[in-house]
C-alpha cells in the first residue's frame, strides 16, 4: 500500500481495535472487518497493537502483538492484532473488560515493509539507523526480535543501545548485533493513540533524533 494514512484511517483502524477487544472479552467471538472499511486499510500492511494502562501517572506497557509483515490485509492484522495484545501477550494477564474501558489506552502501529540493512561491518549499524524514525527486527538463527519505532525515544536509547536492546528481546546476548550472520532490519510506522480510555484519537508524533 501507499504509505500515506489520513487521521480518519487512524481513527478507523483504533476504534476497530477496541470494537474487536471489546466484543472478544464480551462474546468470545472475533468480529468481521466492517462492511465500510476504506480500500485502502483492506490492502495487506503489518501493523502492531499496543495497549498501555493510564492508571498511573506514566504509560505502563499492558499488551503488544502484531505482524511484522505485510502479510494479511490491514483491517484483518488489526483485529487479530488487537485480541492477541489483550489477551495473548505471555507477559501479561488477560485484560478484563472492566480495566479496557476505564485504563486502557490503544495505540496502532502501521509498519512498512522491513528493510535488510546491508554493512560490510557491523560497526556500520548504528550510523544506518534513526532514533524516533526507525524500528527494528535482529535475527540469529532462530532468534527474532522487534522493538518498534517508538521504543527507543521512550526509554531514552540511543543506536547502539536500541540495537542491544533488539538482541535481547530475540533472547540473544547484547552485543549480538556486532556478530557477523546477525541480520538487523528496520521499518517506519505511522502511528496513532487514543490520549484518553475511548478517547479523541491523535497521531503520534516522535521525537526524531538528527544525523550524526
Amino acid at each position: 500500500m501507499e504509505f500515506e494514512l489520513s487521521l480518519a484511517d487512524g481513527e478507523f483502524l483504533v476504534k476497530l481495535a477496541r470494537h474487536a477487544i471489546k466484543t472478544f472479552l464480551q462474546t468470545r467471538r472475533k468480529i468481521d472487518p466492517p462492511v465500510d472499511t476504506p480500500n485502502k486499510l483492506q490492502e495487506k500492511c503489518g501493523v502492531f497493537v499496543t495497549l498501555n494502562n493510564v492508571k498511573a501517572s506514566n504509560h505502563e506497557l499492558r499488551g503488544c502483538i502484531g505482524y511484522p509483515s505485510p502479510v494479511e490485509p490491514l483491517v484483518e492484522a488489526t483485529v487479530d492484532s488487537a485480541i492477541q495484545a489483550a489477551t495473548d501477550d505471555p507477559r501479561f494477564p488477560p485484560v478484563s473488560l472492566q480495566e479496557l474501558n476505564s485504563e486502557v489506552v490503544i495505540e496502532v502501529s502501521v509498519l512498512t515493509p522491513p528493510e535488510l540493512i546491508k554493512v560490510e561491518d557491523p560497526r556500520e549499524y548504528p550510523s544506518r539507523i534513526q532514533i524516533g524514525r526507525d524500528g527494528l527486527i535482529i535475527e540469529r538463527g532462530w532468534y527474532k526480535g522487534l522493538l518498534l519505532p517508538q521504543v527507543a525515544p521512550e526509554w531514552n536509547w540511543n543506536e547502539e543501545e536500541f540495537l542491544s536492546n533488539c538482541c535481547m528481546k530475540a533472547g540473544l546476548s547484547p552485543d549480538s548485533w556486532l556478530i557477523n550472520g546477525t541480520k538487523v532490519h528496520k521499518f517506519q510506522a505511522i502511528i496513532f493513540e487514543e490520549k484518553t480510555p475511548n478517547g479523541e484519537v491523535a497521531l503520534k508524533s516522535l521525537s526524531v533524533k538528527k544525523d550524526r
